[in-house]
């Protein structure tokens, strides 16, 4: 049975965007994007919101920007080769390989997808995260702080749901990063 995995780059006190929306303070250098493709390389799924999915569409052309770092073109491919879904009642159609749209979150869907693959699978954006977290249906929590505090904007955890977590990794980066592998023990 498949793993599924939450994974997010939040700032020190716990946002993935800040009060504008904005997440350039979390651009993984390469010591950091190498691990990051260390851990993703076994992701046969990602699970998206809409945001998340338009935000992560850059990485179907990333391929065609000349000169980018090995670090860059092996997440361009480890994105590209795994299968995408997107939970959006909004979104039209998408414009990628490998990916279909949902049009709501349904944990069964979820329970039965996790039941039926061998590869992991993550949920990217902090909503639909939130949702998969209150259903208990997410197994780990990699969570990477960055060195900075933004004061505000979107949360990487929800707020209401309480969660004892077991410690199953850290790593510290050069950049002053640090990454937390955690496993839910109770809901």
């Amino acid at each position: 049975m498949a793993k599924l995995i939450y994974s997010a780059i939040a700032s020190a006190d716990g946002y993935i965007e800040d009060a504008a929306g904005s997440f350039d303070w979390a651009a993984p250098d390469e010591e950091l994007l190498r691990f990051v493709n260390d851990l993703e390389r076994p992701v046969g799924t990602y699970l998206y919101g809409h945001q998340m999915y338009e935000t992560m569409l850059y990485w179907e052309t990333a391929h065609t920007v000349p000169g980018q770092p090995v670090s860059v073109q092996e997440f361009t491919g480890i994105w590209q080769a795994a299968d995408k879904i997107v939970f959006s009642k909004t979104l039209a159609s998408v414009s990628s390989a490998r990916t279909r749209i949902e049009r709501d979150f349904d944990p069964r869907m979820v329970r039965q997808l996790k039941s039926a693959t061998r590869h992991d699978m993550t949920v990217g954006g902090a909503d639909l995260a939130g949702q998969a977290i209150m259903a208990g249906l997410v197994d780990e929590l990699e969570l990477f702080l960055v060195p900075v505090v933004v004061g505000g904007g979107k949360r990487a955890l929800p707020l209401g749901v309480h969660s004892d977590l077991e410690l199953l990794d850290t790593q510290r980066f050069a950049s002053g990063a640090v990454y937390l592998r955690y496993r839910p023990t109770s809901a």
